[in-house]
């Protein structure tokens, strides 16, 4: 399948590393123009010098901006005013025990890991609608679904952000603008290799850590291994294309498979 994205503009939020950095460069390998988000304009300089030397030839533009307020939001649209695929990647996650999430913690889980998707999605979907064509994708995983005990605030606004895929799919009907959401399971970063280390032994070598990881903390994952973030890369530039032009309003899966639980 030759996947091609020339001439199309995307925006990946919070693409400086990880799985949104895996998606920036992915969409730049298949044509796309893609401009990449972080907080603040250093972060994003780094990345793209970073990206333009995996992709020779790939086009890459700052948009830096804390799209978690209304002025970064804003600063992120003029940097990137047109955008055929929006992928909403930004995130929060962290282990903490339920009864010591304070409130404040939960309206900071929900306003950066959902409200900043709503946001990015009305400076978008607009333009999308007047061309014609579009792909909207939000990043959610599945704590959506299989919420987990040890962050169910991460939890709760993943589930939030299948909701938002949903209600906007139904908002784009019959306008050539497709939203889904993608299933993300545990995936191999840099912040969640912290994470797994606060969650087993500490002294573990990195193999050993993850391996026990998965057992005791995601024993349903069917391939029983982290998920590299090219895997979930080639989900989203599939969804960005003409191929999956008939999927909208789907919550797709890169989770690495499930044991006896029912997933969309």
């Amino acid at each position: 399948m030759l996947i091609d994205l020339a001439g199309k503009s995307a925006l990946v939020t919070g693409s400086t590393q990880g799985i949104g950095a895996a998606i920036a460069v992915g969409l730049a390998r298949a044509g796309a123009r893609v401009a990449v988000n972080g907080r603040t304009p250093e972060s994003v300089d780094a990345a793209v010098e970073r990206m333009r030397g995996e992709v020779p030839g790939g086009e890459f533009r700052a948009a830096p901006g804390d799209i978690a307020t209304d002025e970064g939001a804003a600063r992120v649209s003029a940097a990137a005013p047109d955008v055929d695929i929006l992928v909403n990647n930004l995130g929060i996650f962290g282990a903490r025990p339920a009864l010591e999430i304070d409130d404040a913690e939960w309206r900071r889980y929900f306003e950066v890991n959902v409200l900043t998707a709503v946001r990015m999605i009305r400076a978008y979907l607009p333009g999308m609608r007047e061309r014609g064509w579009g792909r909207i994708q939000n990043i959610a995983g599945d704590s959506a679904v299989v919420i987990p005990a040890e962050m169910i605030q991460y939890g709760m606004s993943k589930t939030a952000l299948l909701a938002v895929s949903r209600g906007f799919a139904k908002e784009a009907a019959g306008s050539g603008v497709t939203v889904n959401s993608v299933i993300a399971g545990p995936t191999h970063t840099g912040g969640v290799e912290d994470f797994v280390y606060e969650l087993v032994d500490p002294a573990l070598p990195w193999p050993q850590a993850q391996r026990e990881f998965m057992r005791r903390h995601r024993p349903q994952s069917l391939i029983q291994r982290l998920i590299e973030p090219e895997e979930i890369a080639h989900m989203v530039v599939y969804l960005s294309s003409d191929f999956a032009s008939a999927t909208t309003g789907g919550a797709l899966r890169v989770d690495g498979g499930y044991v006896d639980a029912i997933l969309p």
